[in-house]
């Protein structure tokens, strides 16, 4: 057995927005997840835009400095009401994304859908469903906002791809 297999990473997951930005780190080690923290990163309304970006990205700056991460996955955000409100949104996503693209470390983006099939099951579950898979898959944690709630979903929905990835590398064949 490759020994690589079940070396333990850290994974950070991170649910972009402008308000409140989640964040959730695992450690991943073969098929055992372990919580580590979560958090949310918030940012004043009443604040200039460029100055709330900086505050993301000042957060995300000393949370990648403290913890360390191996790697990063981030959930695609839909707006479909309000233009405006999707484009600063996307300016926020664009500050999640680059931060630990800057440090070189590799982020995996997913889709809704896959975050809620990878930890609920089905692609249609609801917040409430995902927060009670989380604190079901990840004991002990104290989850406190559903930002960070759906950040460590996301974090496991990429520990559950990556071990995919990493079995189909290895030339894992199915009983």
């Amino acid at each position: 057995m490759n020994q690589g297999a079940n070396k333990a990473v850290r994974l950070l997951g991170l649910d972009p927005g402008l308000q409140h930005t989640g964040w959730g780190m695992v450690e991943s080690a073969g098929s055992r997840l372990r919580h580590l923290g979560d958090g949310v990163i918030s940012t004043d309304a009443a604040m200039p835009l460029a100055e709330r970006l900086c505050t993301i990205y000042r957060g995300l700056a000393e949370l990648l400095g403290n913890w360390q991460p191996d790697e990063a996955a981030v959930e695609h955000t839909y707006v479909n009401k309000n233009p405006g409100a999707a484009l600063k949104l996307g300016q926020a996503r664009g500050v999640v994304l680059l931060a630990p693209a800057l440090l070189g470390i590799p982020v995996a983006e997913y889709q809704a859908m896959e975050v809620k099939r990878a930890v609920v099951g089905t692609g249609h579950a609801d917040k409430v469903q995902v927060a009670a898979m989380v604190r079901r898959l990840l004991p002990g944690a104290i989850i406190r906002r559903a930002d960070a709630s759906d950040a460590l979903a996301v974090a496991i929905c990429h520990a559950s791809h990556r071990s995919t990835k990493l079995a189909l590398a290895r030339g894992y064949q199915p009983a």
